[in-house]
């Protein structure tokens, strides 16, 4: 059965277009962003695409591809645009579909939605996390915004230098289990990208 994974973030530059690239890679998955908010010459899905060595991979074309590095919501308002989950559309594909958010969760597409509208309940949501300070209250806080809208965080990878106690408290706390952990590397590339998915695999599959 074709699963569809959602990449979201505990916030902004936590790693989520490299493990959305592991990801897609561990799953040979096809992949998406909804909404690209600036950097068009050179978007998410262009570096994913850099990145990945499944040759099967589709890289499907942004539903929104804004202007203005922003929040979503005022960059749509400088293009002129309206964007809502109703006019977002997923691709159709027979494979898996990796989905990578913009933003955290509460990141507003509009004046009355957010990311965290575009995820449906069947969705196998994965949080990236990263440690600093706050960063145990951010990620506790966007899996009870999950739980919230009845949905669940299937699991979390944790980007960069996170610790054994901030990740033992979240778990204990949450209930939410580990996926894997990403480390401070000197360069993304292919064969980094591949290294991990290689790690996650089997956790991605449960």
């Amino acid at each position: 059965m074709k699963q569809t994974y959602f990449v979201t973030g505990i916030g902004t530059e936590v790693g989520k277009t490299m493990i959305s690239a592991m990801v897609t890679e561990a799953l040979e998955a096809d992949y998406w962003k909804p909404i690209q908010a600036g950097d068009l010459d050179y978007s998410d899905t262009h570096k994913i695409q850099h990145l990945i060595s499944n040759e099967t991979t589709q890289f499907h074309s942004n539903a929104f591809a804004l202007k203005t590095p922003m929040s979503p919501h005022a960059a749509a308002e400088i293009d002129g645009v309206e964007v809502t989950s109703k006019t977002i559309v997923r691709p159709e594909t027979y494979n898996n579909l990796v989905i990578e958010g913009a933003g955290g969760l509460l990141v507003p597409i509009s004046n009355t939605e957010t990311i965290a509208d575009l995820i449906q309940p069947t969705d196998k949501v994965i949080l990236v996390s990263r440690h600093y300070l706050g960063s145990i209250n951010h990620t506790l806080l966007s899996i009870e915004a999950l739980r919230t809208r009845g949905l669940d965080c299937f699991g979390i990878i944790y980007s960069g230098n996170a610790t054994k106690t901030t990740e033992n408290i979240i778990e204990k706390m949450s209930g939410v289990s580990v996926i894997g952990r990403v480390e401070e590397e000197k360069e993304f590339t292919a064969e980094v990208i591949k290294k991990y998915a290689d790690k996650f695999r089997e956790n991605l599959k449960k």
